[in-house]
C-alpha cells in the first residue's frame, strides 16, 4: 500500500511539471538539485542562494527584475557589494516602510559599512556661508554646500539618533543663531548696531 501511494505521488509530481518538483526539492533542503529544473529567474535565484551560489543567485535576481528587490539586497550583501545592497533595501523600505525584516537586514548591512559624514553646521542644517553683497538680493548670495534635506524624508532610526547630541540647550542656541544668520542674509533683520542701552 505504501509503495502504491509513493508511486502515485511520484506520478502526480511528474505530471505537474518541473517547477513543483523543483519547489519540493528546495523545501526538502536540496536546492542544488532544483536549479536545473527551474527557468524562472526569481525562483532559480532562490535555489542558487540556498545552495550557496551567491554570485549566480545575484545574476538571477538581476534578471528577475523588480519582483526580486528584497532577494537582490540579500545576494548583494553576500557578494560583498554592501552600498548597492543598502540601496536595494532602501527601495524595499520605500515601497513598504513597515517591513521590519527588511529594516533589520538593512541595519545589519549598514553596520558593516563605515559611516559617511557630510558637511553641516552644528544646528543640523546644511551649512551656508553668508555673503554680504552691496548689489543684488542677499538671498541670491547664499552658497549652499549641498542639497537641503527633504521634509519628512528621514526616518528617526537608531543611526539618526546616534548622530545628534543630547544637549537641548546647546541645540536651541545654535538653532536660534542659525535662524538669525539666515534672516540677516535675506535682509529680513537689521544688523546689530551695538548695545542699545
Amino acid at each position: 500500500m505504501r509503495i502504491a501511494l509513493f508511486l502515485s505521488g511520484l506520478l502526480a509530481l511528474m505530471l505537474a511539471g518541473k517547477v513543483p518538483l523543483a519547489k519540493l526539492l528546495i523545501l526538502a533542503g536540496l536546492p542544488a538539485f532544483a536549479v536545473p529544473l527551474l527557468e524562472d529567474p526569481a525562483i532559480r535565484g532562490v535555489a542558487l542562494y540556498q545552495a550557496g551560489e551567491y554570485q549566480a543567485a545575484d545574476d538571477a535576481f538581476r534578471a528577475a527584475g523588480r519582483v526580486s528587490t528584497y532577494n537582490r539586497g540579500l545576494s548583494l550583501a553576500m557578494t560583498g557589494d554592501l552600498p548597492l545592497s543598502l540601496a536595494y533595501f532602501d527601495a524595499v523600505l520605500f515601497a513598504n516602510p513597515a517591513d521590519s525584516i527588511a529594516r533589520e537586514n538593512r541595519n545589519a548591512v549598514n553596520a558593516l559599512v563605515p559611516p559617511h559624514l557630510g558637511e553641516a553646521n552644528a544646528a543640523g542644517r546644511i551649512a551656508a556661508k553668508v555673503i554680504a553683497s552691496p548689489t543684488g538680493v542677499p538671498f541670491d548670495e547664499i552658497k549652499r554646500l549641498g542639497k537641503p534635506l527633504d521634509a519628512g524624508g528621514r526616518v528617526a532610526d537608531g543611526t539618526w539618533l546616534e548622530s545628534i547630541q543630547d544637549d537641548p540647550g546647546e541645540f536651541l542656541r545654535l538653532r536660534l543663531e542659525a535662524e538669525h544668520l539666515r534672516r540677516l542674509s535675506m535682509g529680513l533683520t537689521a544688523p546689530d548696531q551695538g548695545d542699545p542701552w
